[in-house]
C-alpha cells in the first residue's frame, strides 16, 4: 500500500455512503492522530484499537450520522505521496468558509487548521473534511 492515509479516508468515505455503522482499517500512529482530530471535530463517534482477522493491529472506527445522513459529506486527500503539499500558517486553506476542517501535520503534531493557526505553525496539509 503506497498511501495508507488515502486508504483509510476511502474506507471511511465508502462505508459512510453505504450506511455502515463501523469500519475497520489497519493501525498506525499517523492514522490514530488523524482519527483523533476527526473525533475532536465531531465527524466520527470514536475509534478503538482491535486486532484484525489476520492477527495484525487494526482500528475500529464508529461513524456518525445525523437524520440518517452521514456527517462527513466530503473527504479529500490533499497531500499525496507523488505531490506533497506544505503550507505556512498564513496559507492553510479554510474549508467552506470555516464550516469544514483541514487536517495538518505540523512539527507539534497532527491538528486541525484552526489549532494550527492558534499555535502559529504550518505543515503538511493531509486532507480536508466537510
Amino acid at each position: 500500500m503506497n498511501d495508507p492515509i488515502a486508504d483509510m479516508l476511502t474506507r471511511i468515505r465508502n462505508s459512510s455512503l453505504r450506511g455502515k455503522s463501523t469500519v475497520s482499517t489497519p493501525a498506525s500512529k499517523l492514522r490514530v492522530r488523524v482519527l483523533e482530530v476527526l473525533e475532536d471535530e465531531g465527524y466520527i463517534r470514536g475509534y478503538e484499537p482491535t486486532t484484525g482477522n489476520d492477527g495484525h493491529p487494526a482500528i475500529e472506527i464508529s461513524l456518525k450520522y445525523y437524520d440518517g445522513e452521514p456527517v462527513i459529506r466530503e473527504l479529500k486527500r490533499v497531500s499525496k505521496p507523488g505531490r506533497r503539499v506544505y503550507m505556512g500558517v498564513n496559507d492553510i486553506p479554510s474549508v467552506r468558509q470555516g464550516l469544514g476542517v483541514s487536517i495538518v501535520s505540523t512539527p507539534q503534531g497532527v491538528m486541525s487548521d484552526a489549532k494550527a493557526r492558534a499555535a502559529n505553525v504550518g505543515g503538511e496539509v493531509l486532507c480536508t473534511v466537510f
